[in-house]
């Protein structure tokens, strides 16, 4: 079984999410051989503002 965990700032839609979920899956799929029953792909979503760098806040907008 292999566990991916991903870090994101939160405010993505559900649809966006759900791709990436399904990307990630298929990427671990391939680099182990793994059947998709055996991924699992959790999602951190972080507040914006909580996540900083440079010591600056950042916001999904900052990217985009």
């Amino acid at each position: 079984m292999a566990i991916v965990s991903v870090t994101l700032i939160e405010g993505r839609d559900q649809a966006t999410k759900t791709r990436l979920m399904e990307k990630v899956t298929q990427a671990v799929v391939e680099a182990l051989d793994a059947k998709p029953a055996q991924v699992r792909v959790y999602l951190n979503e972080v507040k914006e503002g909580a996540y900083a760098v440079a010591g600056k806040p950042v916001f999904i907008g900052d990217h985009g």
